[in-house]
């Protein structure tokens, strides 16, 4: 059978991969004392009870709002992270209108529906703006199961550029595929049309979105890899930030080249890796609740 072979110049490892199963549902992890044998090492946790799933990723859905708000992330009102609901594809979870990220629990979350119907009994009222573009995601790429949008500091500052990013360092990497920009702003997200536009810059493969004048946007198969994609992301525009002011005083910038760069995507930035690039923070987040994010 046809092998595809990924080589890093800045190693002497050369992996070889099936062509059948491509990279990015696989990571390599070798063993020190035989790195020609690697193991798979990455999975994301299957059920075959969707209540069971259903509240596994609530806990972790509030988990990540915890995390964010410990990194400076919680802003007033603003900010969202909806969960398409594993028992009903057709309704989602999203975060309470003013709850403070902080105090999140997995029972907070509202279940609604596309009309932006509460679909079990509850006190809260949903953000307007983060329901039509979390609804509009969601209808347009049933692939996506989470979608994290939050008003952070260096994305919220990168995206008055209307850009992309360069391939500054390995971090970098993780989105050399993916990453979009919405170019434009139309003011706060009050219309659907507004939100099917920002659906439609995520066109049919993208994950992850800098909305010109706005803030950062990402998206996932499960709610830890659209928050560690979203941790990654506003770090990746942290290091574009101070690179460019390197660059102003006349410091020339080295990138990471187009082989390397997409070797490093395909073995970082993948759904399985990103999911556990989150379980540090959640497992934090946890302690530091004494378990009360997960009731």
């Amino acid at each position: 059978m046809a092998t595809e072979t990924l080589t890093s110049s800045a190693s002497t490892h050369t992996i070889s991969l099936q062509a059948s199963e491509p990279a990015e549902n696989n990571v390599l992890n070798w063993n020190v004392a035989d790195s020609a044998k690697p193991s798979s090492l990455h999975k994301i946790p299957e059920f075959t009870d969707k209540y069971a799933e259903r509240q596994w990723a609530k806990e972790h859905m509030a988990a990540a709002f915890r995390t964010f708000a410990r990194l400076g992330w919680a802003d007033g009102a603003s900010g969202h992270i909806s969960l398409r609901d594993p028992v009903d594809p057709e309704l989602f979870w999203i975060n309470p209108y003013a709850k403070h990220f902080a105090l999140m629990k997995a029972s907070d979350l509202v279940l609604i529906d596309h009309a932006g119907k509460p679909m079990e009994a509850t006190t809260h009222q949903v953000n307007a703006a983060g329901f039509i573009i979390h609804s509009s995601i969601h209808q347009a790429r049933p692939d996506l199961n989470a979608v994290a949008h939050m008003h952070s500091p260096y994305g919220r500052a990168w995206s008055c550029f209307g850009r992309g990013l360069e391939m500054l360092n390995q971090d970098s990497c993780m989105f050399y595929r993916g990453l979009k920009v919405y170019e434009g702003f139309g003011g706060v997200v009050l219309a659907r049309e507004e939100g099917q536009r920002i659906a439609n810059a995520l066109g049919s493969s993208g994950k992850n979105l800098i909305l010109q004048n706005h803030g950062l946007l990402t998206a996932g198969a499960t709610v830890d890899e659209a928050a560690a994609s979203f941790i990654a992301l506003e770090r990746a525009c942290q290091a574009q930030l101070l690179a460019e002011g390197g660059a102003a005083n006349g410091i020339p910038k080295k990138l990471v080249g187009e082989e390397e760069a997409l070797y490093s995507y395909r073995v970082s930035g993948y759904p399985a890796c990103m999911h556990w690039q989150f379980m540090p923070e959640f497992d934090l987040t946890v302690h530091l609740s004494g378990g009360e994010v997960l009731k």
